[in-house]
């Protein structure tokens, strides 16, 4: 089968940074899924682990997102059958979704939305499965229309921005305040169906006094959380909530301490990674997203198709995520030269 993997750590502008190779189909055992890939997305995960994970030579496979069409299942699974559209993304542990065929455990795999195409549909997972387990696991937003909570989401304009944005507003009735610091990026936070939005570049308490918000009872930090740390500190109500994402090379908690916020930290990947007891909660958000999305609540974060999955197109698609300036999600599919 096609493959898109890396021998080394390098730069992406370096010709060998990602390579297209060959491998072997694999074999379904145990509750595995074998899935025909048919389009992934590509996520800030995917640059961390080709600069910091060197293979050693060794072909190691990145992609954390994807859609495709089960082909054949392990004995022991029971929730797919052959013939299945299904989403999914997959598991830091093993090799990634970058290949024409790939294995996954059907416990974090769900029904593909039925209104998407698979490019569409390989845009949502991985964020939609990190912002609904920060916002509702971690942050313990209420997925209710008499939520009347306010939401800030710094640096909206990115995939999870993209779906938070949308999952808070389908599920609750709280108020989502965006940040972004581009026009094209406040007026992509405006279209997932932010209430309002204020530019992180310039002090955030200021801005949310203008609009009446003299504090904010929750904060997602998506990137940046470093830089942006005073600020969401100053911004946020006593006894309040903050969550993120990134990492940071160093957060002064002691920012928090005098409200008494509390923090936490969402990595979409601890139930795969640590195979906790409850790991098929994420089947059941995804096959949750689906239904939101075929119901019209949802839409596909997509914002760009970078043409099939191949070396060079994932390398622009690095590039692009490396550079700090997308919105939404970058996808490709299908295998070609």
């Amino acid at each position: 089968m096609r493959i898109v993997a890396y021998r080394q750590s390098l730069p992406i502008t370096a010709p060998e940074a990602l390579l297209d190779a060959e491998a072997e189909t694999p074999v379904p055992t145990g509750r595995d899924l074998l899935v025909a890939v048919k389009a992934v997305s590509v996520n800030p995960v995917d640059t961390k682990v080709r600069r910091n994970v060197d293979p050693a030579g060794a072909l190691k496979q990145l992609g954390y997102d994807a859609a495709g069409v089960v082909l054949a299942a392990g004995p022991e699974a029971s929730l797919f059958q052959p013939g299945d559209a299904v989403f999914y993304a997959g598991a830091l542990d093993r090799p990634g979704t970058n290949a024409e065929f790939h294995l996954v455990d059907e416990r974090i795999v769900g029904h593909k939305p039925a209104s998407l195409d698979f490019p569409a549909a390989a845009a949502l997972p991985l964020t939609a499965i990190t912002a609904w387990e920060l916002l509702f696991d971690r942050l313990g937003l209420e997925p209710s229309a008499a939520e009347s909570r306010s939401v800030l989401i710094v640096g909206a304009g990115g995939g999870v921005g993209s779906i938070a944005i949308q999952l808070v507003r389908a599920l609750t009735g709280a108020t989502v305040i965006a940040t972004a610091s581009r026009p094209e990026t406040a007026d992509w936070c405006r279209a997932m169906g932010a209430q309002h939005v204020i530019d992180h570049s310039q002090p955030f308490l200021p801005q949310l006094q203008a609009l009446g918000l003299p504090a904010v009872e929750m904060a997602l930090g998506l990137n940046a959380s470093d830089q942006h740390a005073a600020q969401i500190a100053e911004s946020l109500a006593p006894q309040g909530r903050f969550g993120l994402i990134d990492d940071p090379a160093e957060l002064d908690i002691k920012l928090f301490k005098r409200k008494s916020v509390s923090i936490h930290w969402e990595f979409m990947f601890t139930r795969s990674l640590f195979k906790t007891a409850d790991m098929i909660a994420q089947h059941q958000l995804l096959n949750r997203v689906s239904e939101l999305v075929d119901q019209g609540k949802l839409r596909s974060t997509l914002a760009d198709s970078l043409g099939c999955i191949n070396a060079a197109n994932l390398k622009t698609a690095h590039a692009l995520l490396e550079s700090g300036k997308t919105k939404g999600k970058l996808v490709l599919a299908g295998f070609g030269s």
